[in-house]
């Protein structure tokens, strides 16, 4: 484990970049349970011009009777609800750590979840069952770990993805929280186009795990059975594989894709931290 340290003026620890199908995170190794964020500190940390620069930060701890513990925050420094892609993320970071082998069982902020390794970089995460799946004319609403809006597209292309995602992410029915939103293209029986405007993050991002697999899933619509879906976003490939046995409802779900390390680095967190209020990350 590497020394992480606190003086008066700063803290100083050792991070590792990682990303998933272009969603990037920061990734701390705190089994000793020596790092304490404020939600200031997060985002200047994931500011894309006085920090890191990530779509969200990552605390891996430890916790009985699993692997490790995964806790997320969102790029504005809150703690968030699960993320499918830190996920991946952090199960890789795991490995390389040598905390885990093969596979990975850990415990995140929506329960339990395994990692399986493939081949290269490729990680396989079981996702929560989900239910309570609700379909209107123009999108579907549902719970991956995160809360999702499916907006169905025809033009993926010329789809507002900000300013129609954030005016759907703050409409008054779904506050106080708010929930992402997935303009989705259907390819095909098996294929979908994703683009995601992501709640904490306020933008669009690379790609949203949660978001593919709750697009996924809406996909099926009021089908059962045994599904696979090819899910095109703007920073790779995903996949995702469910069952349902009822309309409503989806079990043995995973997500799929890469996970890659992109650099590891010692970092000076400033005390305090600048005022930065107005800069777009």
């Amino acid at each position: 484990m590497v020394e992480n340290r606190q003086t008066k003026q700063a803290m100083i620890f050792h991070f590792a970049k990682y990303q998933g199908t272009g969603n990037d995170f920061i990734l701390i190794d705190n089994r000793e349970g020596a790092i304490a964020l404020s939600k200031a500190q997060v985002a200047w940390l994931c500011h894309r011009r006085f920090g890191i620069g990530a779509d969200g930060l990552m605390l891996l701890e430890t916790a009985t009777g699993f692997d490790f513990r995964m806790v997320y925050y969102n790029a504005d420094g809150g703690e968030s609800t699960m993320c499918g892609n830190g996920g991946r993320c952090i199960a890789a970071f795991a490995k390389r750590s040598g905390i885990v082998t093969d596979r990975a069982r850990f415990i995140a902020i929506d329960g339990p979840h395994e990692a399986v390794f493939g081949a290269a970089d490729l990680v396989s995460l079981q996702m929560k069952d989900v239910s309570g799946i609700r379909h209107f004319d123009d999108h579907s609403l549902l719970d991956t770990g995160s809360p999702h809006y499916i907006a169905w597209k025809e033009d993926l292309g010329a789809a507002p993805v900000f300013e129609e995602g954030r005016r759907i992410r703050n409409l008054p029915e779904f506050a106080p929280g708010g929930l992402n939103v997935n303009f989705t293209r259907r390819r095909s029986t098996n294929e979908l186009e994703v683009r995601t405007y992501e709640r904490g993050v306020e933008d669009e991002t690379y790609s949203c795990g949660t978001g593919v697999t709750a697009a996924a899933i809406a996909h099926s619509g009021e089908q059962t059975g045994a599904f696979d879906v090819s899910i095109s976003t703007p920073g790779g490939l995903l996949r995702v594989r469910f069952e349902k046995s009822e309309p409503g409802a989806a079990e043995h779900v995973f997500l799929e894709g890469p996970a890659s390390f992109v650099f590891e680095a010692e970092i000076t967190v400033p005390e305090p931290i600048p005022a930065i209020a107005g800069l777009k990350r």
